[in-house]
């Protein structure tokens, strides 16, 4: 995951199907609009539900559009609640993740914006992004070749990925999304735990990258 070039990587810890995650969505496209020429930014998948089996229940669906409406107001990103949650939805972020780590196994340049596609397909279409043909037809529509990432997504190899992505999630003592960690040689920064406006962030950076 490292880059070999000398600048500094901005760690984003992130999950598609984390809703705050999704309000910091614009944050983010900002940070990579403005800093690409000083940082590398590395975006490391959570797992922030990896793994559910268990259907959501009526209170724990309460509890999350509560926190879709908590964001809604605060970052000003849109959801849809009608139809959302259905009955029956298994809330297991892993394959979604691995999704990811997959499109990025095929062409790391387009990791940003699949990530983004699950966000906006399961925010505000209302659509089942734990499952692999919704995943597969969103991969497609970000310029993927849906039989090379069908295969690659049920390899040993992008399991083992998507593990050692949470594994350093935890490593890094991440324990919500989204989170921004600056790594400068022998240096590690927590820039944001949580959502936060993209003034704030930018001004942490600038403190940190121009000290």
């Amino acid at each position: 995951m490292m880059d070999n070039n000398d600048k500094p990587i901005l760690w984003y810890f992130a999950d598609p199907m984390c809703s705050w995650c999704w309000g910091f969505s614009p944050v983010i496209s900002e940070i990579k609009k403005n800093y690409a020429s000083k940082v590398n930014i590395a975006l490391v998948m959570g797992g922030l539900q990896a793994g559910k089996t268990v259907p959501l229940s009526a209170s724990s669906r309460d509890e999350i559009f509560h926190h879709w409406h908590q964001v809604e107001e605060m970052a000003g990103q849109v959801f849809s609640f009608e139809n959302a949650l259905p009955d029956g939805f298994i809330y297991n972020t892993e394959p979604a993740c691995r999704a990811v780590i997959t499109v990025g196994s095929i062409d790391a340049t387009k990791t940003f914006s699949y990530f983004t596609a699950i966000q906006s397909a399961f925010y505000t279409k209302n659509q089942d992004v734990t499952d692999l043909d919704v995943l597969q037809r969103l991969a497609a529509e970000c310029g993927i070749n849906a039989e090379e990432f069908n295969y690659l997504f049920h390899g040993e190899k992008q399991r083992t990925n998507v593990k050692k992505n949470f594994e350093f999630t935890k490593k890094a003592g991440v324990q919500g999304f989204p989170t921004l960690i600056l790594n400068k040689p022998g240096q590690l920064d927590v820039i944001t735990r949580g959502y936060d406006k993209y003034e704030n962030v930018a001004t942490a950076l600038d403190k940190l990258l121009f000290a």
